[in-house]
């Protein structure tokens, strides 16, 4: 039976639009680091290279054993901003020419490190693009983090996660640090600005 992450884990993809406390437990990734302006042109090569590996494992996998099939999971960025702007940081509106990220593919458990690599080998033989070479499996645990979903632009998620502030204050839990998580639940290129869905993390401690 094909696993499905928006059936099998809503609980972690799907939440509603009011926050929540969840636990994140471990899970591997496919992932690559950049840094810069997500409107420029190159950050498409980003994605376009963990789509590709991703894209490999399942459908070699599917071709070695049909009783294996997934659907691919979605694209997840964790976003900062570079040790200059940190500097003078005042709160405010960022300039995006100074975020640093990495974006993140979820993959499934059973897929091995040797089985990621020839998939890797694999993609560039046919999908050559400098890259690949930038990308890395590991193993992530992102612990306890306040979720949510936002509807709407990406520049308007300052206002979800003031609302998500607030609750992780009525919980008596605190926001580690203005570092956040996304997992992107439409396409951009299909979607309009106002109507993108997008899951917003942040990792919180007790006060």
């Amino acid at each position: 039976m094909k696993h499905e992450w928006r059936k099998k884990e809503k609980a972690l993809y799907l939440p509603g639009t009011n926050p929540e406390f969840k636990d994140i437990p471990e899970f591997q990734f496919l992932s690559i680091r950049g840094e810069g302006n997500p409107n420029s042109k190159g950050f498409t090569d980003y994605i376009t290279a963990l789509y590709s590996v991703s894209y490999a494992i399942k459908m070699t996998l599917k071709k070695l054993n049909k009783t294996i099939d997934y659907t691919v999971y979605p694209l997840e960025g964790v976003w900062d901003i570079n040790e200059e702007a940190k500097k003078t940081y005042t709160g405010r509106k960022i300039n995006k020419d100074d975020l640093v990220f990495k974006l993140m593919i979820r993959q499934p458990d059973f897929v091995s490190t040797n089985f990621y690599q020839e998939m890797l080998d694999l993609t560039k033989k046919k999908k050559p693009q400098p890259l690949l070479d930038q990308l890395n499996f590991e193993k992530i645990t992102e612990g306890p983090c306040i979720q949510m979903l936002h509807i709407g632009s990406y520049d308007t998620e300052d206002v979800t996660f003031k609302i998500m502030e607030i609750y992780a204050e009525s919980k008596q839990l605190k926001r580690l640090s203005k570092v956040h998580q996304e997992v992107y639940l439409s396409d951009f290129r299909k979607v309009a600005p106002e109507k993108l869905k997008t899951l917003l993390r942040f990792k919180v401690q007790k006060k």
